[in-house]
């Protein structure tokens, strides 16, 4: 038998039939005529070349062959239902839904680990799956579903496609802690171009806003490595007198050395959340959404106590005049 030919509406039919032995009864309980039931009946006798019911004098008798297939047929019946109904509710504690995400490294390092920690308690049988995905690509991929979500900086998408800012951040000039410069509390701009410098991209070429914002001016600085990875390049910073334009957030995070960029054209870094309209009343996707933008929030509140008390500290240390 070829289901792609069967109506699934009949095997509704089918199990009311089995289940009230009575073809009227069937209909009602299912909101449909008797006529209706009998024309369903007679598809399904076609569909299995079987009689499938005989008529007796106790009701609609199942054939051997309804017994053999009621319970697969009850089975399904009622993962459809249960799959309708999560589609409609989503119940985190009982969730095992998988979430995939496009997020850089650094990203990767900034929202993962509180995730977690709240994924744990409130819904621990779900599944994050985070990669990064072409920026080129990110639109089809959340129209297709084969992204939930994708964080990364302000994109020129697709109307269809939602976002909101997540974090903001501004680029500072990060180096180890024991570079020769690090005792300054400020460089100049001549000071940062003689430098060596790490850059980060995804892409293989291409400016970043640094350059972007030195070329205006007419000037270059030295790029002696490229990385799509910020973690690596933290560990290059520690052995070496290079530096590396970066969100202040990730030099704090990683305890570097960090000064004001002697360039005042540069914007900020914003990280936004992405996801396509289709999923936008879905009820897991929404949940989802909550979760990322509060704990973003919470991480933006902790990092201005924390940089206030920092700062209140280097008030406090500070010799009396």
């Amino acid at each position: 038998m070829n289901l792609n030919k069967v109506d699934l509406n009949l095997f509704i039919v089918f199990d009311a039939i089995y289940t009230e032995a009575n073809l009227t009864r069937a209909g009602q309980i299912i909101g449909i005529t008797q006529p209706a039931v009998s024309n369903a009946l007679a598809r399904l006798r076609e569909s299995f070349n079987d009689p499938l019911f005989v008529r007796t004098a106790q009701g609609m008798v199942p054939t051997p062959m309804a017994q053999n297939i009621i319970s697969p047929v009850r089975s399904a019946l009622a993962l459809l239902r249960v799959s309708v109904q999560e589609s409609r509710t989503f119940n985190p504690l009982q969730a095992s839904k998988t979430f995939r995400m496009s997020m850089t490294d650094l990203t990767e390092a900034v929202i993962l680990p509180p995730l977690f920690q709240r994924l744990r308690r409130q819904a621990p049988a779900v599944v994050i799956e985070s990669f990064l995905s072409h920026r080129r690509e990110t639109t089809s991929d959340l129209a297709a579903g084969r992204l939930d979500f994708a964080v990364d900086a302000p994109l020129n998408t697709d109307p269809q496609v939602r976002h909101v800012k997540l974090m903001e951040d501004r680029y500072v000039c990060a180096m180890r802690q024991g570079h020769p410069l690090a005792g300054k509390p400020v460089i100049s701009l001549d000071e940062y171009l003689a430098l060596t410098h790490i850059h980060i991209s995804t892409r293989r070429n291409g400016l970043g806003e640094v350059d972007l914002a030195l070329g205006k001016m007419g000037l270059q600085r030295k790029i002696t490595l490229r990385s799509q990875h910020y973690l690596m390049a933290s560990n290059v910073l520690q052995q070496t007198d290079m530096v590396m334009t970066v969100p202040e957030r990730f030099a704090r995070r990683h305890a570097l050395h960090f000064v004001k960029l002697p360039l005042n054209e540069l914007p900020n870094v914003e990280t936004h959340l992405y996801w396509h309209e289709s999923t936008e009343q879905d009820p897991a996707n929404r949940w989802m959404r909550e979760q990322l933008i509060e704990v973003c929030q919470q991480q933006v509140i902790q990092e201005n106590k924390a940089g206030a008390a920092s700062l209140l500290d280097v008030n406090v240390k500070q010799p009396v005049a």
